[in-house]
């Protein structure tokens, strides 16, 4: 039976990552994303760099409820098990609380908090029927350090944090594995532009081998929390 991946937020930065580490591993992926040339580019990359593994792509934005239901369902058609789901599509709009902009608490919640949350009960059956599995949900140093200009995606993040905690304690009798990843600094487009020395910043495939390592633990073991720091510290 073929080894199988779901990722949110898959064509660029830690997304991607962990797909190709995947995907290098012999997985085949089901990933979604918000702009369809980007999945299309990245199928067509997928078929020369790693042929022997199978990539579906479908359009969503994940901060739609309706279009994340659409996405598990379309997972459920294309496969009758899965083996991983990785949680990773997020934003970051900065701002206080004071000085946000009205409707940033919404946004951020239904993009980092809610797809999770609906998209891990629309597959959780999948997973539920072979008492196997493993969950990952991209939190942040956000999800556990309030800091200036990060109002809302704090709170964000930290209510992902609590969701994973919870299900953790749900889904530890039912022999599905849950991680909650909670990465410092790491180089993506949102940095896009700023200049730091290249060693300030981690790399995607740093955060791509560590979510890798967890998956690769016995049965009997599970990364309940994972912290990684830029090796200089927090920015």
């Amino acid at each position: 039976m073929e080894k199988t991946a779901v990722i949110t937020g898959a064509t660029k930065g830690l997304g991607r990552a962990i797909a190709e580490i995947f995907a290098q591993n012999g997985f085949d992926l089901c990933v979604c994303a918000r702009t369809e040339a980007d999945l299309e580019a990245m199928q067509d990359q997928w078929k020369v760099r790693f042929p022997a593994t199978t990539l579906h792509i479908f359009p969503a934005d994940v901060g739609k409820k309706s279009e994340v239901m659409e996405f598990a369902a379309f997972v459920r058609k294309t496969w009758s098990h899965l083996d991983v789901l990785v949680n990773n599509a997020g934003i970051y709009l900065p701002g206080g609380v004071s000085d946000e902009q009205d409707g940033t608490l919404e946004t951020l919640l239904e993009t980092n908090l809610f797809s999770a949350y609906y998209l891990t009960r629309g597959l959780l059956p999948v997973m539920l029927a072979r008492q196997k599995g493993h969950i990952f949900n991209m939190c942040s140093i956000a999800s556990i350090m309030a800091y200036p200009n990060g109002g809302s995606y704090s709170i964000s993040k930290f209510a992902l944090l609590g969701f994973s905690k919870c299900l953790r304690e749900e889904m530890k009798t039912e022999g599905i594995k849950v991680t909650s990843i909670l990465p410092g600094a790491t180089w993506s487009d949102s940095w896009h532009g700023v200049d730091f020395p290249e060693e300030r910043l981690m790399q995607s495939s740093d955060i791509a081998s560590a979510v890798w390592g967890c998956y690769n633990l016995s049965d009997a073991a599970v990364v309940e929390e994972l912290l990684i720091r830029p090796q200089l510290g927090d920015l």
